[in-house]
């Protein structure tokens, strides 16, 4: 009875994990690239200034979605500790402390994202800076912002490091999901390693973030359709009459 009970909250544990895979997908589309990237104009304050203001309630709705990240990471990490406790425990817990660490992190950088609202405000007590000192305000918090989550990506590179070598040792798991979350670890770690040591990572941004989103995306998200549909079921057994047949 114990093992049974243990099963269930195993599957039950996958299904979370991978549901929440699924809608973090989806915010992280919404926030990153339809309100960030879609916002944010490099190098322009005035121009990034003037389309916050022009799309309010889209930046606000990226900040909500990467809120939505923030809670459904935290998820994450407590159903891999379930799903994966099985394989060791004391990885597991570590996997999932180094993606509570990584969400800690990414919490505190996004706070500068609603620093961004204050900023564009026209509160009456910002009237006293010129409209060029708050633009350049505006895109150092942007830039604080994406600096902050580079470093959140170097705890969260860990997590996936972990993971992928609790996933490659389970024997519940195609070890092929546990070689393609390690090269995304690495991946992530090259990428926001290279964005805080080196001055001129614009130059090299394209390429860094095409070789870190393939190994990512595919990683992840085969690791999720895993989860939804087999994570955690029990191997069919066989009927006598097949076992028969395979020794004859």
């Amino acid at each position: 009875m114990t093992k049974r009970i243990a099963d269930i909250s195993q599957r039950k544990a996958a299904i979370v994990a991978g549901v929440a895979f699924l809608i973090m997908f989806i915010a992280a589309i919404i926030a990153e690239f339809f309100s960030r990237q879609g916002l944010v104009v490099p190098g322009d304050a005035a121009t990034t200034a003037s389309n916050i203001l022009a799309n309010e309630i889209l930046f606000r709705t990226g900040i909500f979605s990467y809120l939505v990240i923030l809670v459904l990471d935290v998820v994450l990490a407590w159903a891999f500790y379930v799903f994966l406790k099985p394989v060791n425990k004391d990885l597991s817990l570590l996997a999932a402390w180094f993606r509570l660490v990584y969400t800690a992190v990414f919490g505190i950088a996004l706070y500068n994202l609603v620093t961004v609202l204050g900023l564009l405000s026209g509160a009456d007590y910002l009237a006293v800076f010129e409209t060029d000192y708050l633009h350049a305000q505006v895109m150092l918090s942007l830039n604080a912002f994406s600096d902050g989550w580079a470093i959140g990506y170097i705890f969260f590179s860990l997590h996936l490091f972990v993971l992928g070598y609790l996933v490659f040792r389970s024997g519940y798991i195609p070890r092929i999901l546990g070689v393609l979350l390690i090269i995304a670890s690495l991946s992530y770690l090259i990428d926001n390693s290279a964005k805080l040591v080196l001055p001129n990572y614009a130059d090299y941004e394209a390429v860094i973030l095409l070789v870190v989103f393939l190994p990512a995306l595919v990683g992840e998200m085969a690791l999720c359709l895993w989860l939804l549909f087999k994570g955690g079921k029990k191997p069919e057994v066989k009927n006598q009459d097949e076992i028969t047949a395979e020794n004859t």
